[in-house]
């Protein structure tokens, strides 16, 4: 995946992301923190589709996107912790 950043003046940072299929879609991030996903159609300049989000909002879909959710991932570094430390008492 292609990501290329640009700078909108008083507008924000918007994110262009091409994938390796050709699809392409931006991420663009207020002044005021505010999280917009635009998705456009084939060879268009222009967004076909505008998607708002609260913050809370943008966290929830970027833990969707993990390849692993956070919880599973704090999970199984939890579980290595704990057998590291049963196993550092008996050796």
């Amino acid at each position: 995946m292609q990501i290329t950043p640009s700078t909108i003046p008083g507008e924000g940072t918007i994110y262009r992301l091409d994938t390796r299929t050709g699809q392409q879609f931006a991420v663009l991030i207020d002044r005021q923190g505010g999280r917009q996903l635009l998705a456009y159609d084939d060879e268009a300049d222009v967004p076909a589709r505008v998607v708002v989000l609260d913050a809370d909002e943008a966290d929830q879909v970027a833990e969707l996107l993990h390849s692993a959710p956070i919880s599973d991932r704090l999970a199984a570094l939890e579980r290595r912790v704990l057998e590291l430390t049963r196993r550092g008492r008996w050796e």
